[in-house]
């Protein structure tokens, strides 16, 4: 009974942990959405990208260059046998195709069990979902701002959401679950 109540004490203050972690990353989102340099904001947001997936256990592979330094990888992680290369944007514009032409060349040059994750706080523009339907490979995953909000506040475990992603690439050919339908699916569950 002792060992048992010791265990349970254990974990809630792991998830106590946990969560503070959270609330801590989630307060450097916030300051990054205030800062002015655009430049280091970029930097900023890898380094945020990394510490959660860090957080949620996710091998994560810092920002790396590859092909004698011709190709710079903001990041990369590994989920489920599969690796992600990903390619990070905070700018005032939304993304645009050539923008995520680029990680999908990265993805192209890599092997066969690899595909892209393209954050952009900002999100794209419309017809990046549509253009992305019409590639063959369905090897590009999109996430915005709010939906990496959503996993710092603690709404959405981000294994799960991006498994939840990927699903919906895989199934339904969609590049793209927002947070509030994932959120909405996890209620209907």
């Amino acid at each position: 009974q002792e060992r048992k109540e010791e265990l349970a004490r254990m974990e809630r203050e792991r998830a106590e942990l946990f969560k503070r972690h959270l609330q801590l990353l989630l307060m450097m989102f916030d300051d990054m959405a205030r800062a002015d340099n655009a430049h280091r904001r970029g930097y900023d947001l890898q380094d945020l990208l990394n510490r959660t997936f860090d957080l949620y256990e996710v091998p994560v592979h810092r920002s790396f260059t590859r092909n004698d330094g011709a190709e710079q990888i903001d990041g990369a992680f590994k989920l489920e046998g599969w690796h992600y290369l990903v390619e990070c944007r905070w700018r005032k514009e939304p993304a645009d195709t050539r923008q995520l032409d680029g990680l999908q060349g990265q993805v192209d040059r890599s092997g066969k069990q690899t595909m892209g994750l393209f954050l952009s706080i900002n999100g794209w523009s419309d017809h990046v979902p549509a253009t992305l339907k019409q590639n063959s490979k369905k090897s590009l995953l999109l996430m915005d701002g709010y939906d990496l909000r959503c996993v710092l506040s603690g709404q959405a475990d981000l294994r799960d959401f991006l498994l939840s992603k990927v699903a919906k690439l895989n199934f339904e050919g969609e590049p793209f679950l927002s947070a509030t339908e994932y959120l909405k699916n996890q209620k209907e569950e």
